[in-house]
């Protein structure tokens, strides 16, 4: 590594020194006639292109003397610097790991930042690293409108879509937007990103978008250097690939030529700002010094290979363009180049001393903000709240709905014990009396407006009314997803939605999870507060990674500056009648509960359909949460519960109900046996306890109605009430709810006797053999009698 450090330096001073003077020109002219690109401007840019191979120089030297971190580099890409200048300061960038001179060119145009500074702060893991706090090496920067990116491959298209296209429909809605509505959203990665999966589907996500008269400017940009770590790119791949895509307009330019770089950049940026649509610019670039401060190239490529690439030294190449051109001599280049070095240098030498995080707190502190009384307060539309919203999160603005009314119904006995059990009255304007949990000891009156009956619904009504309540009342809210808008959801949730409020607020997407997400991603960094939906659970797991690597990354990579504040509903778990298969019932949602920050709401009944939603919007708007909502199909359209037509699963919902997240809701106050469960094991574990009552047992069941966090708080106190645990979960044995609720238990000190029962470690079959590996009552009933009789 060292030897290819000083080899790579060495050979610039070596061919810059060599090169011969050539009459001065004034720094204001054209470099060649017509080309638009002054020597003052390639003096800048040749500023930028070195700044980032010292960034990189340092970078290794910092790691060789077990101070740095961080070694994938830029070399050899120094020309996407010719990007940055052909774009704005204020256009949105996701960049490639590679894009260091992009990122250091954008800085220079924003007064106050400090590019060299800033890299090695990441580079060295310093608390102080202005953008991601020490948590990670990115190339990030609120002031610079870049937002950060890990080096996940490609994942960050699919978001980079989403942005582009929310620009557009923020400008459209009148919603407050961070970036000018004629903003063009540039989005890099290499040539070997562009093959997969995720870059191909989000690219054609961004042509099928453009291709139905939806305006999209974004600039895509491919840093072509002909190798993925070990793996040859064919030379002519990229053009075949992407140049001949109707639909998106194809650019071309050598990175290693500064000239024809700048001005192809140009070309391709003004004719995306232009016709607002996709376009793909292949930048050619080498990649010098190995993919990273571990790889040995050597092994893999040959001596000539190696030689070719550096004869193409993109700041070697740019020197020489400098001098020959009359804009310096060679003396004034290698005085510049020094300069910069000595200024990296110096900065590396001080920032390595920096302290660096030094507990888990420190660490996670931008995971999982949480502010109860301003969700709340956003529950409850208190606007004069909305201003107080950390990290520099902007109002919605608000449109006035009327309340519905309705009868008020009798629900089943539902005591809250996180809301202290207290139940609080309030007298509407038609006089009649709603009444609503409340969730915190500390609430105060001018939080609670006045509120109105309704009439009892089943889950899915809830869902549609609230979807409903909230596009009427906030205007940042969308609602899409593959056939939500026409059809209304395969299961009618979103039935006339999109008639209501128009196709720009409910539309449908393509049949893409990785494009419904991406475009929620992108959404919610143009000032949306976004509700895509996944149709069914198995799907999500096809874009598992735009939540796990993507979504939930953003805010713990940015301290917060920026979030993806969204609600991905869901619909999902199993005990469908006459449809099903695995990919139409499926229960597993270990993959979901293991990403850090996400919540995950999984209400049973109406009422708590109706106040989870709002409470998850409320805290993706003020807390930038991202929220899972799982739907469960089969009690979408339930209305009974004990016997037939006896409307016992129906209940009314409110538009002021709350309930915080992570509380749980209890059925009873027996003193024998407590049932945790949720999601459809709580109407199968009501009728147990109902049957159990029948035999002198008197039981509880507690459902959790959030996954993630658990109630920890709630599980516990309901559990030391009776003294016995069974945990009825729908999910699988292995993976499944039950294992952390056991854990909970015993962590807590919880002594008394825990059993579990589940569903199979299995996939779920079509037909009557479902029955066969899902929870079901009788073992409900059968653990429950055992654990009973336990001594």
């Amino acid at each position: 590594m060292s030897e290819q450090r000083v080899d790579l330096d060495e050979r610039f001073r070596a061919e810059v020194s060599a090169l011969t003077p050539q009459p001065s020109r004034p720094v204001e002219q054209p470099l060649e006639p017509g080309s638009g690109l002054t020597g003052a401007q390639c003096l800048g840019l040749f500023e930028s292109q070195a700044t980032s191979r010292h960034l990189d120089l340092a970078a290794r030297r910092l790691g060789s003397a077990k101070r740095g971190y961080y070694s994938i580099g830029s070399s050899g890409h120094e020309g996407n610097a010719a990007v940055a200048a052909a774009l704005r300061p204020t256009d949105p960038a996701l960049l490639h790991y590679r894009s260091g001179a992009f990122f250091v060119h954008r800085a220079r145009q924003v007064p106050g930042l400090d590019p060299i500074r800033d890299v090695l702060l990441g580079v060295v893991a310093a608390a102080a690293d202005p953008i991601s706090g020490g948590r990670h090496k990115v190339f990030g920067s609120k002031p610079a409108s870049v937002i950060p990116q890990t080096s996940t491959i490609a994942s960050h298209l699919p978001r980079a879509v989403g942005l582009a296209f929310a620009i557009e429909r923020a400008a459209r809605l009148g919603v407050a937007c961070e970036w000018p509505s004629d903003s063009v959203v540039l989005c890099s990665f290499g040539d070997a990103s562009a093959n997969h999966s995720t870059a191909t589907g989000a690219i054609n996500a961004a042509i099928h978008t453009a291709h139905q008269g939806v305006p999209l400017p974004l600039l895509f940009v491919c840093e072509d250097n002909g190798i993925g770590i070990s793996v040859p790119t064919p030379p002519d791949w990229i053009e075949q690939a992407y140049g001949i895509r109707v639909g998106l307009q194809y650019f071309d330019a050598d990175g290693s030529d500064l000239l024809d770089a700048a001005l192809t950049a140009v070309e391709a940026a003004d004719w995306v700002r232009e016709y607002r649509k996709p376009a793909f610019l292949h930048l050619r670039t080498v990649r010098l010094l190995g993919h990273a401060g571990s790889d040995v190239e050597s092994a893999y490529r040959s001596p000539a290979d190696i030689t070719a690439d550096l004869l193409r030294d993109p700041v070697t190449a740019t020197a020489r363009l400098l001098v020959t051109a009359g804009i310096a001599t060679p003396a004034e280049v290698l005085e510049r180049y020094d300069d910069i070095g000595a200024r990296v240098t110096a900065t590396a030498e001080s920032v390595w001393r920096e302290p660096k995080l030094t507990s888990a707190a420190e660490v996670m502190a931008p995971l999982a903000p949480l502010h109860p009384d301003l969700v709340r307060a956003d529950v409850f539309g208190q606007g004069s709240l909305r201003s107080a919203v950390p990290n520099g999160a902007r109002p919605s603005q608000r449109d006035e709905k009327p309340l519905g009314n309705g009868q008020p119904v009798t629900a089943t006995p539902v005591t809250d014990h996180a809301a202290s059990e207290t139940t609080l009255n309030r007298t509407t304007t038609h006089d009649t009396t709603a009444a609503y949990d409340t969730e915190s000891d500390n609430a105060q009156d001018t939080m609670e407006p006045t509120t109105v009956n309704r009439a009892p619904v089943t889950f899915a009504q809830a869902v549609n009314q609230t979807l409903a309540d909230l596009l009427a009342r906030d205007s940042d809210v969308l609602v899409f997803g593959e056939d939500v808008g026409r059809k209304g959801g395969v299961y009618g949730v979103t039935k006339g939605l999109r008639k209501q409020f128009g196709a720009r607020r409910v539309f449908d997407t393509l049949l893409d999870e990785q494009s419904v997400l991406g475009t929620a991603l992108g959404a919610a960094l143009a000032g949306f507060v976004p509700i895509p939906e996944i149709q069914y659970l198995a799907y999500v797991h096809n874009a598992a990674d735009q939540l796990r690597g993507e979504a939930a990354t953003l805010s713990y990579f940015s301290q917060g500056r920026y979030r993806n504040p969204m609600v991905v509903r869901i619909a999902g778990y199993a005990y469908q009648k006459g449809f099903g298969g695995h990919f139409h019932n499926d229960n597993s949602i270990a993959a979901l509960r293991d990403i850090p920050g996400l919540i995950i709401a999984s209400p049973a009944r109406a009422d708590d359909a109706a106040a989870m939603l709002r409470a998850c919007v409320s805290a993706a708007r003020v807390d930038g949460r991202v929220c899972i909502y799982l739907e469960p199909i089969a009690l979408y359209h339930t209305r009974d519960l004990y016997h037939p037509d006896d409307n016992a699963w129906l209940a009314p919902t409110s538009e002021t109900d709350h309930i915080a997240i992570g509380s749980a809701r209890v059925y009873g106050d027996g003193r024998d046996l407590t049932i945790v469960t949720f999601a459809n094991g709580v109407p199968m574990s009501l009728r147990v306890a109902r049957r159990l009552s029948a035999r002198g047992v008197d039981a509880r069941v507690l459902d959790l109605r959030w996954l993630n966090p658990l109630p920890l708080d709630d599980l516990l106190h309901h559990a030391r009430a009776t003294g016995r645990v069974l945990i009825a979960d729908e999910t699988r044995h292995t993976g499944g709810i039950s294992e952390s609720i056991c854990a909970a238990l015993v962590d807590a000190g919880f002594s008394g006797p825990i059993t579990r029962v589940t569903s199979q470690d299995s996939f779920i079959p079509l037909g009557p053999a479902a029955a066969t590996v899902l929870l079901d009552e009788p073992r409900i009933e059968s653990a429950a009698t055992e654990l009973l009789t336990a001594r």
